[in-house]
């Protein structure tokens, strides 16, 4: 069996589980590429295969820090029921910097603090010098406890910089005083969700689910473009029901989507995007 590494690979492949050439799959190739392309956004989206977690490294430049300092002018009309039309400005800061499309949710950027760096002054420096100058000096539990004890307070008292992410727009919004959290040239490390390009993972196409998946919207399609013709007695009598093949096709298509959500869906995560 000739395992698809490319989308043409792979369309031709939901064609032969369909019975071609032995049978004539009337569906356009245009409309398998598209049906193609949405399973793999499907598969992307809810399937934990399709995805990746990955950190991303971003070094801030000076136009970011000026962009993130300039505020972008807007009116909007409204209309009230006594004084008639109020026309209010406002204005929104451009503080993001650029997303990879690839993006799909944004989790974490870190560090905003100087947890990687100490000097002699520093409660976790004091305690580290005193405390661990040898493993069997105190238990390894009470450091563990005190150094979460000063995570938390750090959490409460300096907090986390808000995050705001979308898909759609490539942007990630971070809402913080740029001027002075951030200087040029230092790095933003990013921890994200990022989907699969099938281009360069060319094993995506051998994947189980997405195969019976993509052949069933296919399935799916091919009874729609027959489903007009539905009756009509061709040469040698046999009759076409285009209705019976989306029928089943659009029940294996609810089943899979079930079956993914249930099974292959990542639980919830607290994530921006």
């Amino acid at each position: 069996m000739a395992i698809p590494t490319t989308k043409t690979e792979f369309r031709e492949w939901c064609f032969r589980k369909l019975g071609k050439p032995v049978i004539e799959v009337n569906v356009d190739e245009t409309q398998a590429d598209d049906r193609v392309d949405e399973a793999l956004q499907y598969f992307s989206q809810f399937h934990y295969d399709g995805t990746e977690r990955m950190y991303l490294k971003y070094q801030v430049t000076a136009a970011d820090i000026t962009r993130a300092d300039v505020a972008q002018d807007a009116t909007t009309a409204v209309t009230d029921k006594v004084e008639g039309s109020v026309t209010a400005t406002w204005k929104e800061s451009k503080n993001y910097i650029p997303m990879p499309t690839s993006v799909i949710s944004v989790l974490n950027v870190f560090p905003f603090s100087d947890k990687a760096s100490l000097n002699m002054f520093d409660v976790r420096y004091q305690l580290r010098l005193n405390d661990l100058y040898d493993f069997g000096s105190t238990s390894i539990l009470h450091y563990e406890m005190t150094m979460q004890h000063l995570d938390f307070l750090n959490h409460i008292l300096v907090g986390e910089k808000p995050l705001r992410h979308n898909v759609h727009q490539d942007r990630l919004y971070i809402d913080m005083d740029w001027g002075n959290d951030v200087k040029a040239d230092e790095y933003l490390v990013i921890e994200c969700w990022r989907k699969l390009d099938p281009t360069v993972w060319t094993d995506i196409y051998d994947d189980y689910f997405l195969k019976k998946y993509a052949t069933a919207l296919i399935k799916k399609q091919w009874g729609q473009n027959l489903i007009k013709f539905n009756g009509v007695t061709m040469l040698g009598g046999v009759t076409m029901n285009g209705e019976l093949i989306y029928t089943q096709a659009q029940e294996e298509v609810l089943r899979l989507e079930d079956e993914m959500r249930l099974t292959y869906e990542l639980p919830v995560d607290f994530s921006v995007g």
